[in-house]
C-alpha cells in the first residue's frame, strides 16, 4: 500500500536556487519583507525541527517567511493529543511508517510525498491565517479556475464545499507566530483510512480529539495540475501578496552550519519522551477475552489502567478467581507499574512473571499477558 511513497523525492522545482554560507546571509537582507524556503528533506522530524529553529531564531518582526516542505509517510500529532487514540500504531510499525508530535494544536494528519505543507512564519502582531489561506484559495484558482475552492470558517480548505483537501494548525509565541497547513495534491488516501484510527480500545482522556472529515486530491479532479505547477503557483502567489522580489531559495535543514543547533531540535523530536511522553494523563478501561485451549475454555477479564507521562501509574487486573489465582494477576499488575504503556516495553516486564510460573496455570498466564499486551496498540 505505502510501497510507491517509500522513495526519497526532492521537494524543489526546477528554477534558480542559490546556496547560502550561513543563517546570517539566508535571514538578514534588508531588502526583502520576506522569504520562500523549500526544504530539501522529507524526514519529517528535520523539517519540524527546522520549523523550531526558524520560530527561535529568526526576527520574524523585520520579515515573513514561507516554508514549504513534504515528508515521506507519517503520521503527525498535534501537541495535545494523544497518539493511541488518534493513530494505528501496529499498522503504522508494520508499514514502518513513523508517528510524530509537532509543537502547534490541532488534530491528526498524514503525510506522504503528495501532501505539501506550508509553513507561514510571521510576528504575533502580523499573525493572519485567513490572508495566508488565500495565498492558497488563490494560487489554486488561478492555475485551475474551475475547482470550487473555499476556506472555511474552521479554516479548513474544502473543495466542493465538502471535501477537506487542507486543514490548519497554529502555534504562538510571545513575539512571533507560525501557521501551517496541509494541500492534498496526490496522497494516499488508503493509507489515511487505515492509520488514521485508534490503536487501544477503552481510552478516556482530555486530549484534544480529531474531527474526520471526507478529504479529496487535488489530483483527483484536476488530474493535469502537476506537482510542479501547483508549488510554482503558491511561490508565486505568496511572493506577490507579500511584497517579495527574490526567487525562492533551498535549504538542507540538517545543515548545522547554516542552523545551528538544529540537531539537538530534531533529537527532541525523535524521542520516546516527547512523542508519547508528552501524552496528556490518560486511562484505559476495556475488557480482556481470554481462552484456554487445554481444555477448551473462555473467560473474560477486566483492565483498569491510569496513564501519566506515558508510563503505567495504576494497574488492576480483573480476572475470575476460577481461572487465575488472584496472586498472579495483582504481579502481573504490579509488573507494568512505571513501566512505558508500550507493547514491546509491557512485553518485556511480564516475561519474568512468566518465567517464575510454571504448571497448568502458565498457559493461562501467558494467554492474559499476551491479551494485554495487544490492547496496548
Amino acid at each position: 500500500m505505502l510501497s510507491h511513497l517509500r522513495g526519497t523525492f526532492c521537494v524543489l522545482s526546477a528554477g534558480v536556487q542559490r546556496a547560502w554560507s550561513s543563517s546570517s546571509c539566508l535571514f538578514m537582507d534588508p531588502s526583502s519583507p520576506g522569504l520562500v524556503l523549500q526544504s530539501q528533506s522529507t524526514d519529517v522530524f528535520q523539517n519540524l525541527a527546522l520549523e523550531d529553529w526558524i520560530d527561535a531564531h529568526v526576527d520574524l518582526q523585520q520579515r515573513s517567511v514561507l516554508l514549504l516542505w513534504r515528508n515521506r509517510p507519517t503520521v503527525v500529532i498535534g501537541r495535545h493529543q494523544n497518539p493511541w487514540a488518534e493513530c494505528n500504531l501496529p499498522a503504522m510499525r508494520s508499514a514502518q511508517v513513523p508517528v510524530a508530535r509537532r509543537r502547534s494544536g490541532g488534530g491528526t494528519v498524514y503525510h506522504d510525498l503528495g501532501n505539501l505543507n506550508l509553513t507561514f512564519f510571521a510576528s504575533k502582531k502580523a499573525y493572519d491565517r485567513r490572508r495566508n489561506l488565500k495565498v492558497v484559495t488563490d494560487a489554486l484558482r488561478r492555475v485551475r479556475p474551475q475547482l470550487d475552492i473555499q476556506a472555511t470558517d474552521r479554516l479548513d480548505i474544502l473543495l466542493n464545499g465538502h471535501y477537506k483537501i487542507s486543514g490548519t494548525a497554529s502555534r504562538l509565541s510571545r513575539k512571533s507566530s507560525y501557521h501551517h497547513c496541509t494541500l492534498l495534491h496526490s496522497a494516499d488516501r488508503s493509507a489515511i483510512a487505515v492509520l488514521l484510527r485508534p490503536s487501544c480500545p477503552g481510552i478516556r482522556s482530555n486530549a484534544t480529539p480529531s474531527i474526520p472529515s471526507p478529504v479529496a486530491n487535488l489530483s483527483d479532479h484536476a488530474p493535469s495540475l502537476q506537482w510542479e505547477e501547483l508549488l510554482e503557483a503558491v511561490v508565486q502567489q505568496y511572493s506577490s501578496e507579500f511584497g517579495l522580489t527574490s526567487s525562492s531559495q533551498c535549504v538542507d535543514p540538517a545543515d548545522e552550519a547554516l542552523f545551528p543547533g538544529v540537531g539537538s531540535m530534531e533529537a527532541e523530536l525523535r524521542s520516546w519522551e516527547w512523542t508519547f511522553g508528552k501524552t496528556p494523563k490518560f486511562s484505559v478501561e476495556t475488557q480482556l477475552e481470554l481462552r484456554d485451549e487445554r481444555p477448551a475454555a473462555r473467560c473474560s477479564a477486566q483492565l483498569q489502567l491510569e496513564v501519566k507521562n506515558g508510563r503505567v501509574e495504576s494497574c488492576r487486573v480483573e480476572v475470575p478467581a476460577t481461572w487465575l489465582p488472584e496472586r498472579l494477576s495483582a504481579s502481573l499488575a504490579q509488573a507494568l507499574l512505571g513501566e512505558r504503556f508500550c507493547p514491546h516495553r509491557a512485553a518485556a516486564a511480564l516475561s519474568a512473571l512468566l518465567r517464575c510460573e510454571s504448571g497448568p496455570l502458565h498457559s493461562r498466564l501467558h494467554n492474559l499477558c499476551d491479551v494485554l499486551v495487544a490492547a496496548m496498540g
